[in-house]
């Protein structure tokens, strides 16, 4: 019998055949010492994002491993958020020692864009550090996948202007730090990868929270 595909495994898919064109893509048009770093950094990403953060939470969903490991629910969920956000800062250091790798280019070399840069870097601050604010630790790094839920649905800003602010935040700031830095390799490509990766991540986090808090709900009903 064939194993049903589901949406998240499909848009996974798609995201792993579009990286492994681009890739072919940059042997062509960026050949030279630079490319592994390229590849480094996409590919961490990808693991980061789509991959590993989700193979663990749902693991921990699964089985509480990480709970009896570190003896209870927020201790094992903020050293979880440590290990991402570890991961966050070598994923940005790479995606910068990338961009600075190759050649400037002269169309972007100008103040519009560099100011245009800078404003989508200030816009996207706002709402990464506002989901933050809103989300609190738990909110943010799966604390549902812990048991840790919140008691009702986040709508107040960041959330009533967008769904998921502080994946598309953080997309805006890596294409306004490649606009500022003139960098094509990373207002191209490096921001398309991080855009699919977070598509990825919202397609596999979207359905399964949801039917955490929809499992809440049922459990509450039968009370």
């Amino acid at each position: 019998m064939a194993v049903p595909v589901t949406r998240p495994e499909l848009v996974n898919y798609v995201v792993q055949q579009a990286a492994g064109w681009a890739l072919i893509q940059i042997r062509a048009a960026f050949p030279g010492h630079c490319l592994p770093t390229i590849e480094l950094t996409m590919n961490i990403h990808t693991v980061e994002e789509s991959h590993y953060k989700q193979s663990v939470a749902r693991w921990e969903h699964r089985t509480r491993g990480l709970t009896r490991l570190f003896g209870g629910p927020y201790v094992a969920c903020y050293s979880l958020a440590l290990l991402i956000l570890l991961l966050n800062v070598y994923r940005s250091h790479s995606v910068t020692v990338a961009m600075k790798a190759h050649p400037r280019w002269e169309l972007l070399e100008n103040a519009h864009m560099f100011y245009t840069g800078a404003t989508l870097m200030a816009l996207g601050s706002v709402f990464v550090i506002s989901s933050f604010i809103t989300l609190g630790i738990t909110g943010t790094f799966l604390g549902d996948y812990f048991g840790i839920l919140m008691d009702q649905k986040v709508t107040g800003l960041p959330f009533n202007v967008m769904e998921n602010p502080m994946y598309w935040g953080s997309t805006a700031n890596y294409l306004g730090l490649a606009l500022m830095n003139a960098s094509p390799v990373g207002a191209v490509i490096l921001t398309a990868v991080v855009c699919l990766s977070y598509k990825v991540a919202i397609a596999y986090e979207g359905p399964f929270t949801e039917e955490i808090y929809r499992r809440r709900s049922q459990r509450c009903k039968h009370k």
